[in-house]
């Protein structure tokens, strides 16, 4: 398999191993309250970022893509994107069971969004196999609430401090700061044609 590796797999897999290293260090937080463990996550997400614009630039540049090339995107990103901000947002104060189902929400609709995008990616492209719009929101701008999150690590309201607060609701609780989980779902499953630069 690592023969059939090109430069910007390594690079995509740099992007997974950025939102893997995340959810570790936010559990790490978790565990001990080391407040420097979610400012690595917080660097690390950014990091991520970087390699997702990477890859594709790399592949163009040396004209060679693999075979795995787009299956290695989509899979990185739903953990750099997608499962690692809903880490975050749990280590930092989100542990409610409405907000672990929003944050589950949040998951899925990523997952979905990527798979709808590899499945219409080559009807949805040009004369040259450019993509011309994403349809929903790109999984990335999910670093949105990543940075929401960072200025409430900056200003100390996370865990019991968490900004709105935390309602009770039937049995359980929702902290209203985890609807943005739900916005930014709900965007990306969404039918709305934003152009691709």
């Amino acid at each position: 398999m690592l023969r059939t590796f090109a430069l910007a797999d390594l690079i995509t897999l740099g992007n997974a191993v950025c939102g893997t290293g995340a959810v570790l260090v936010s559990m790490s937080y978790v565990a001990t309250a080391d407040i420097a463990k979610i400012w690595a996550a917080l660097v690390l997400l950014p990091l991520a970022l970087v390699c997702d614009a990477l890859d594709g630039t790399v592949a163009r540049w040396r004209r060679k893509s693999s075979p795995l090339g787009a299956d290695l995107d989509s899979l990185a990103d739903i953990v750099s994107f997608g499962v690692a901000p809903a880490a975050l947002g749990f280590a930092l104060g989100l542990r409610g069971v409405w907000d672990s189902a929003i944050l589950c929400f949040f998951v899925a609709c990523g997952i979905s969004r990527l798979a709808r995008y590899n499945v219409t990616a080559a009807a949805l492209s040009d004369e040259r196999g450019k993509v011309k719009y994403y349809e929903g929101t790109p999984i990335p701008t999910s670093l949105a609430i990543v940075l929401v999150l960072g200025i409430a690590v900056f200003y100390g309201r996370i865990d019991g401090a968490i900004w709105l607060g935390a309602l009770e609701l039937g049995p359980f609780v929702l902290h209203p700061l985890s609807l943005v989980y739900v916005l930014s779902g709900s965007m990306m499953i969404s039918t709305f044609r934003i152009p691709k630069p």
